[in-house]
């Protein structure tokens, strides 16, 4: 995967950098909303099927983990939910394309880089889905580095990952805010030591930054 080239670096708050989770965060990611749409009413119950099926099911994180790829995944989730495999497709195919750049948060990481402040991602991502989305999408020049699960074989919560992406740009712990939307995530990131902050929304989450950059100022 070729990931566009990172900014030159610049005269930021001493030593800190922010670590940003994609789906929740970056993009738009609402599973639960996007299997209505999928299967609009009144499916509710061959929803709540699927949802087993694909979503809650541990073939979802061995795709994240990048050990199970879509095309083995596919005839798996229709053999369990018995639906067609080229449904399961399409249904992968929504996934991809639900997962959106989130505006408010995009004008968040772009005032942060214009001041100068080393912007990272840790996403867990499937990696079909992580390279269509850097060849699609325009933001990826806003990190000065990007690790994405599957290509590591390695999930969040897991410390290794943390460590991974701390280790490879050089960067303390201490000295590193974490974002994320999942509470498991952001508990991992701080018992590792970094200054993480369970996101809400862009306005919530710019404010806890511009706290934290303050105090290192």
């Amino acid at each position: 995967m070729d990931v566009p080239p990172a900014r030159s670096a610049r005269t930021a708050p001493p030593g800190r950098a922010v670590i940003f989770d994609l789906g929740g965060v970056v993009l738009d990611w609402r599973p639960r909303e996007l299997l209505q749409r999928f299967y609009p009413a009144p499916d509710a119950a061959l929803r709540e099927t699927v949802w087993r099926a694909v979503f809650d099911h541990p073939d979802w994180l061995d795709l994240d983990r990048g050990v199970l790829s879509h095309a083995a995944a596919i005839p798996r989730f229709a053999a369990r939910a018995a639906r067609p495999e080229a449904e399961m497709a399409g249904l992968l195919l929504a996934v991809r394309d639900s997962l959106q750049p989130l505006p408010a948060t995009i004008a968040l990481m772009r005032r942060l880089d214009a001041a100068g402040v080393p912007l990272y991602c840790l996403s867990n991502m499937h990696a079909e889905i992580a390279d269509w989305l850097v060849a699609t999408h325009d933001f990826w020049p806003l990190f000065r580095g990007i690790v994405f699960s599957a290509h590591e074989r390695c999930l969040k919560p897991d410390p290794a990952i943390f460590r991974l992406l701390l280790e490879r740009h050089g960067l303390e712990a201490a000295a590193t805010a974490f974002v994320d939307d999942h509470p498991a995530n952001v508990e991992a990131a701080r018992r590792l030591g970094l200054h993480a902050i369970a996101f809400a929304d862009a306005a919530q989450c710019d404010a806890a930054l511009r706290a934290w950059l303050v105090r290192a100022e």
